[in-house]
């Protein structure tokens, strides 16, 4: 599991270097191929448009150019401390696809994802790749100082040290020491800068706070519409479920009276039947409130609530959870229902036989990441109930990122900024 690590401090300068650079390595080898792939593909199918093949492709590959770059915004976050604002144009669920086309493509974030692409593929990867050379290129002057020059081509140039003996060798390895030297200072704000030149492309420039009022309106507009559908389901479940068998006990009650004193036998029997009844319907009830706020959400808080999910899953689940406090009510509630939608489609969907649950808060933002080892493949907005968890951690800022390569893993990471307490 990820693990948040606070680059300014948080983790000492000895340990912060290493890790930097296999993280800068990692980037590199994600962000060239990843970058490249990303662009060609949504190139050639924007360019497809006009002989109608490209209006079918292009909302898929806008997806997942999307999920390309919601998953460095994860990684900015857990290994850069750096935030990148997600604000996507919402569109209809039962949009056409052309519609759904020319909407993704009027949309400026669209846009802002595809040179963002460019820059990644290019000063993106350097900057990665520099922060794994500050660890890996002293090693060669280090092995080139102890012996090796002596196998190798005279000379041999170390940077711009010329190797064809031991005293050049000498100054190699002195070369070598500087630059692992210059690598402790810098490599991890190498890496920072990294995601913050990413944050530079993807984050909103002048009309942030245009898109922002547009986000909340429409969050709040969802939160509204989620709250009345919430409302109705309670409703029907009470007026068809609890609320019938309530008004079943009562007329056999009635027909009890009755019949208590002329016919003890059957009074008998529709006592039974009363008691299963009301005992049915204290079942519902509970299912009910289950529903709306778990108890054990509202006693134990979030981290129990979460491992109460896990042990009714059919699927092995492993739950790790760090939270220093609680989080507000709401922030929970949204966040367990979210988990609880994310968890179900990996036991209907995925084919997975082990699910990891990872809860913990750091940098002022709850973070949960599920982790299934299935066939991968999911997609927001591909009837898999994502896109509504999308729209209700929105309702508080929140960010859902999907990364579900086809034969998986699927990694599903949920951030809402709250405080602990």
């Amino acid at each position: 599991m990820t693990t948040a690590t606070d680059v300014h401090g948080g983790v000492s300068a000895a340990r912060g270097f290493p890790l930097a650079a296999v993280r800068g390595l990692a980037l590199a080898l994600v962000s060239l191929p990843g970058a490249v792939v990303c662009f060609v593909t949504a190139v050639v199918s924007v360019a497809l448009i006009p002989v109608g093949v490209g209006i079918v492709t292009t909302p898929y590959v806008l997806r997942g150019v999307r999920a390309f770059a919601d998953l460095r915004r994860v990684l900015a976050a857990e290994w850069g401390g750096v935030r990148i604002p997600r604000v996507y144009k919402r569109l209809p669920e039962d949009a056409n696809p052309w519609a759904r086309t020319f909407g993704m493509l009027g949309d400026p974030a669209t846009w802002r994802d595809l040179l963002w692409l460019l820059v990644d593929m290019t000063a993106g990867f350097v900057t990665a790749v520099l922060t794994a050379a500050l660890l890996v290129y002293p090693l060669e002057g280090f092995v080139v100082a102890a012996g090796l020059w002596r196998v190798l081509p005279d000379p041999w140039w170390y940077g711009f040290v010329p190797v064809s003996g031991q005293a050049t060798a000498l100054a190699a390895g002195a070369l070598a020491l500087a630059l692992l030297l210059a690598g402790h200072v810098t490599a991890v704000r190498l890496l920072r800068a990294h995601f913050l030149l990413a944050r530079a492309v993807l984050a909103p420039g002048a009309g942030e706070l245009a898109e922002r009022v547009r986000v909340l309106t429409e969050t709040r507009r969802d939160a509204v519409d989620a709250s009345a559908a919430e409302l109705r389901r309670i409703e029907r479940d009470l007026h068809d479920g609890a609320q019938a068998r309530l008004v079943a006990v009562g007329m056999d009650l009635g027909t009890i009276e009755a019949l208590v004193e002329k016919d003890p036998a059957r009074a008998r029997e529709l006592l039974a039947r009363a008691r299963q009844s009301s005992a049915k319907a204290l079942t519902e009830l509970r299912e009910l409130v289950r529903g709306i706020h778990p108890p054990v959400l509202a006693e134990r808080g979030l981290g129990d609530a979460v491992r109460a999910l896990a042990l009714r899953l059919p699927v092995a689940t492993e739950v790790n959870v760090s939270l220093p406090g609680r989080a507000e009510a709401p922030v929970e509630s949204a966040v367990y229902f979210a988990v609880s939608e994310v968890l179900a489609n990996a036991v209907k969907h995925s084919g997975a036989d082990r699910i990891w649950v990872d809860v913990h808060h750091a940098e002022g933002r709850l973070r949960i990441t599920v982790t299934d080892n299935g066939r991968g493949g999911a997609v927001v907005g591909a009837g898999s109930g994502l896109a509504g968890v999308e729209r209700r951690l929105g309702t508080f800022d929140g960010v859902l990122a999907v990364s579900s390569p086809a034969g998986g893993p699927t990694l599903v990471t949920v951030e809402i900024p709250c405080a602990s307490s």
